[in-house]
């Protein structure tokens, strides 16, 4: 089996996971791992699947033909199995989770600090949500990140609280 990580996107309608499976099913694969999302009328998906050495490339001609309905897909194929990641093993999780008044920039500053200490952004999921009692909107994520097993917490802590203290955020790290 080959792992196989692959993007979808395109105008949202009903039926377009069942499309994506069906084609991954023809082709003999197994679904691992996927993200999916409707933001704005279009859909986002990315897919971790797993196929036989001999079908990657008729998934792969399959996808393409998704370009008929509107959507975009791109393909990619990958030497690790799926759950095998050795930068994963040698590494430390943490939590982030950042709250406050929605401004450009946060997602910016944040990462950028990430970066800094040599963290990677695995995962990052956003939203503007209403504040209580009030029509303002805030902006909400929770970002989960693999961090270099002697990362200086200290300082990417002491960095996030600048960051919150400037934009006027809530940051926990956990």
């Amino acid at each position: 089996m080959v792992s196989v990580v692959m993007t979808v996107m395109g105008p949202d309608r009903p039926g377009l996971v069942d499309t994506l499976a069906g084609l991954i099913a023809d082709n003999k694969g197994n679904w691992l791992d996927s993200r999916m999302s409707q933001l704005a009328g279009q859909f986002a998906g990315m897919l971790l699947v797993e196929v036989p050495k001999e079908q990657v490339e008729a998934l792969s001609e399959a996808l393409g033909r998704l370009s008929d309905r509107g959507l975009q897909t791109t393909f990619a194929v990958s030497d690790l199995v799926a759950g095998s990641d050795p930068q994963v093993a040698d590494a430390v999780a943490l939590s982030i989770e950042v709250v406050g008044q929605d401004r450009p920039g946060i997602v910016s500053r944040i990462s950028s600090a990430i970066a800094a200490q040599g963290g990677n952004v695995e995962e990052l999921r956003s939203e503007l949500v209403d504040a209580p009692m009030t029509a303002e909107k805030l902006f909400r994520a929770v970002i989960r990140v693999s961090a270099p097993n002697g990362i200086d917490s200290d300082t990417l802590a002491d960095q996030l609280e600048e960051i919150a203290s400037d934009l006027m955020v809530d940051i926990q790290i956990g």
